[in-house]
Order: structure tokens, then C-alpha cells, then sequence
């Protein structure tokens, strides 16, 4: 009996392991995922959270080793944002400005999952979802259910036929909704190189340069590490002229930056936690620096996060 007993433990424990990342739809995640980055395409898609929306227009162009992609938000303030491979520019038209940064590894809509889709299987239960119908194509749902409360879940809803991402469902551990992406219109291909030039000629603008790098950040660190989330980079970069350290952490498929500035000459910031949809900002203060944690999981990762931050002097 104790032996059938542990044969059936193991053959349950092989089935749910097999069952979290089923060949079929891992291979529906490389399908997203190159589909995002390797079509070009044009499209509108509304973002939900906290019941609000807000519509952007969307066009990627890929041709080559060519990737550009410029992003127009259409409700509120305008603002323009146009990406290359390593550069961000967003043009804030009303106080002519333009603000320079460099891509650091965080992913928007539609392109959010990482090269390596394999990898999410340690944190994620993979599985495949519904068939559904969304803005005139015929679509396959991929579900990826967090195996903790440290992160959130992803339904993904991806075209039959070419694979890409038409919505995006991210869902707390109670199983509701937090925040939402969806297309409302989308043309796979027929993009020139044209219509990804910034609308506006931006001469005479101010130029605000982040002027961020790669850089060592020696006494910087965590306490311990949040399980499944590891430094991807280390940053230093300018903010309202200010120096400003930033640490990225992953798990391949969220991330939580740590931004840490110099006190002197700051005005005082009220600490604690804040959020906006799925993001959630945590302020503390640790050895005379204001430690801001910015990130896409759950506010109780955010924090864990914020409070092991500390500063170790290098010896």
C-alpha cells in the first residue's frame, strides 16, 4: 500500500508538472512572442484599470534589422512616444519637450513576454484557455496562473492565425481582474518606414535626456532576493537634472525597477505605498536616499522589495 501509495504521488506530482507547461501552449507563447516582434503592423488599443480607459494608436515597422515603433496616446494630454532598438523619445507636444531614455529591459503592449518562454514555467502554470472572437479575429486564450501570490497572472488572447497578441488579462490571486489591454482595430503589415516618423518636428523643443547607462552600484542591494525575481541590470541616469541610481529585478516576465536618489536638496516625498492598475509604488528612505519601487506585481512583492533594499558600505 505504501509503495502504490508513493508510485501514485509521483505519477500525480509528473502529470501536474507536465500539465503546467504543456508542449502545446509553450508553443503558443513562441508564437506571440515572435509574432510581436518580428510583424509589422498598426492598430488602436484601449488600456483598463480601476475603471478608467485610455486609447493609444500603435504602429511597429520591422524590416531587416530595423525596428521602430511609435506610440500616440489619444485621450488626455498628448504625448507621442517613439522606440528603436535601444532608444525611448516622448514628445509632450503642449510644453514642447521632448524626453530621451534608454530601453532597460521593460516590455509594453502587445510585445510583453520575454525570448526565453520556457523559463516562465517555474513560476507560472501554463495552460490553454478559450477560443474567442476579438475585433474580427478568430483567437486561442493561453493562461499563465502565478504558483505564488508574489506575481500576477496573464490571460493572453493571441490570433489563430498569425499568433499575435490581441488582448491581455492580467488577474490577481483571487482570480480578478487588474488591469486590461486590448486591440479594437489592428492591420498586420502594410507599414512604411514613414508612418513611424515622429508627428512633430520638435525644433526648438527642450531636450530632457535621462542620460542613462549601464553602471556598477557598488553597497546597493537586497537582503534577500523576492523568490523568481533576479537583477537583470544596473543603471545610472539623470532625473530633473538629479542623479539617480536604478536596479532592475525579473522574472521574466515582470519587473520591479528600485530607483534610489540622494536626499540632499529633495523635497520631502510621503512615503508608503501607492498604486495605478497592476503597478505599485513603494517610497522608504534607507541610509539619507529616497528608495522609490516601481513594478507590475503585487503590492506585496513591491514592498518586500522596497524593505529589503539596503546599503552596505564596500569594504
Amino acid at each position: 500500500m505504501i509503495a502504490a501509495r508513493s508510485l501514485l504521488i509521483l505519477l500525480v506530482a509528473f502529470y501536474g508538472a507536465a500539465q503546467a507547461q504543456s508542449p502545446e501552449a509553450l508553443d503558443w507563447l513562441r508564437r506571440i512572442h515572435e509574432a510581436t516582434q518580428k510583424l509589422s503592423y498598426k492598430g488602436t488599443f484601449v488600456y483598463q484599470h480601476d475603471g478608467r480607459t485610455e486609447t493609444s494608436r500603435i504602429t511597429r515597422y520591422v524590416h531587416g534589422g530595423t525596428e521602430l515603433e511609435k506610440l500616440e496616446v489619444l485621450d488626455g494630454l498628448p504625448r507621442e512616444i517613439v522606440r528603436t532598438r535601444d532608444a525611448v523619445k516622448c514628445y509632450l507636444p503642449e510644453a514642447k519637450v521632448v524626453k530621451v531614455d534608454r530601453r532597460s529591459g521593460e516590455r509594453g503592449f502587445p510585445a510583453l513576454l520575454p525570448e526565453r518562454v520556457g523559463a516562465l514555467g517555474k513560476h507560472y502554470d501554463i495552460s490553454l484557455g478559450e477560443a474567442r472572437r476579438i475585433s474580427g479575429f478568430e483567437c486561442r486564450a493561453v493562461v499563465l496562473a502565478p504558483r505564488d501570490n508574489l506575481r500576477y497572472g496573464y490571460r493572453l488572447y493571441a490570433d489563430a492565425a498569425s499568433g499575435m497578441l490581441l488582448k491581455a488579462v492580467i488577474f490577481d490571486s483571487a482570480g480578478q481582474d487588474v488591469e486590461q489591454f486590448m486591440f479594437t482595430q489592428l492591420s498586420l503589415g502594410g507599414v512604411s518606414r514613414d508612418m513611424v516618423k515622429p508627428s512633430h518636428p520638435a525644433s526648438g523643443w527642450r531636450i530632457e535626456d535621462a542620460d542613462a547607462s549601464p553602471a556598477s552600484l557598488p553597497g546597493w542591494g537586497l537582503s534577500s532576493e523576492l523568490p523568481g525575481f533576479h537583477k537583470v541590470v544596473e543603471l545610472r541616469r539623470r532625473l530633473e537634472s538629479k542623479p539617480v541610481n536604478q536596479m532592475v529585478y525579473s522574472d521574466g516576465l515582470a519587473a520591479v525597477s528600485v530607483f534610489i536618489e540622494p536626499l540632499e536638496g529633495r523635497a520631502a516625498a510621503r512615503t508608503g505605498l501607492s498604486s495605478m492598475g497592476a503597478i505599485h509604488i513603494y517610497t522608504r528612505e534607507v541610509a539619507n536616499h529616497m528608495v522609490t519601487v516601481v513594478g507590475e506585481a503585487p503590492p506585496i512583492s513591491v514592498q518586500r522589495i522596497a524593505d529589503a533594499v539596503e546599503y552596505r558600505r564596500p569594504q
